[in-house]
């Protein structure tokens, strides 16, 4: 597979797209989303799992609620890893992403996810680097085994946003009302780890790519939508659903 290298991939748009063409055609994909989405919990032969990982600000929450809150919610779950728990740390760390795993006819998404376990941890040097590469191994591991024994196709995106950008946008955190309740100071302290983060992610791109990454250029959020509701779309497609006949 090829090496990523984040400093040579551009956060925006290419030039020549345009912004109100792009909006058309998600909306469009999205439609078209919902009836492959009632396709895949009818038929219930495969799970889709989506990885959504990103810096601070990069669009996480916005993306879930532009795309995926147009789905039928009886078919979607979301689940959102912070700090584990005492109790989740008394245990394997990919003990409680296991118990998330969508079943045969669900999409689940992951707002961050156990790859915060091999960036934050070695961000803040919680863990060292041959326990992140134990954990790297791990993670393989554990893919393979959602695609292998429950059909389940993994989508892994990295929303990639340019510090400058993210700076704005958690500045915006501070000015707006509607945005203050997303403010935390510690975030503009993280965002001093930029080149560590960078690192650490780019080291996750290469060393966890069974299952690949898509790196999603967000700087603007009418591209970034449009990307991640095609590649969705496409996956679906492929699946050659139909929906299953009467009962016997």
């Amino acid at each position: 597979m090829p090496v990523v290298n984040l400093n040579k991939i551009s956060t925006r748009a290419p030039r020549g797209w345009n912004k109100e063409k792009t909006r058309a055609k998600t909306a469009v994909l999205l439609e078209e989303l919902g009836e492959l989405q009632n396709l895949l919990f009818a038929e219930a032969k495969h799970a889709v799992l989506i990885v959504i990982q990103g810096m601070d600000a990069s669009g996480k929450d916005g993306l879930i609620r532009n795309v995926f809150g147009k789905l039928n919610p009886q078919g979607v779950q979301v689940e959102s890893f912070k700090v584990p728990t005492p109790e989740e740390s008394s245990h394997d760390f990919l003990w409680r992403i296991h118990q998330h795993t969508p079943p045969r006819g669900m999409i689940q998404l992951f707002n961050r996810s156990h790859y915060e376990d091999i960036v934050v941890t070695r961000v803040h040097k919680w863990c060292d680097d041959k326990q992140a590469l134990a954990r790297m191994k791990a993670i393989n591991d554990f893919e393979d085994l959602l695609v292998k024994h429950n059909n389940t196709r993994i989508l892994k995106f990295y929303l990639h946003v340019s510090p400058e950008e993210q700076r704005l946008r958690l500045e915006e955190r501070i000015k707006m009302p509607g945005k203050q309740w997303k403010y935390n100071e510690k975030d503009f302290e993280e965002a001093k780890l930029w080149k560590d983060y960078m690192k650490a992610y780019t080291d996750c791109f290469n060393k966890c790519n069974l299952q690949p990454w898509t790196i999603v250029p967000s700087d603007q959020n009418w591209y970034k939508e449009y990307l991640v509701a095609a590649q969705l779309h496409g996956v679906l497609t492929s699946l050659n659903m139909r929906y299953p006949g009467l009962k016997k």
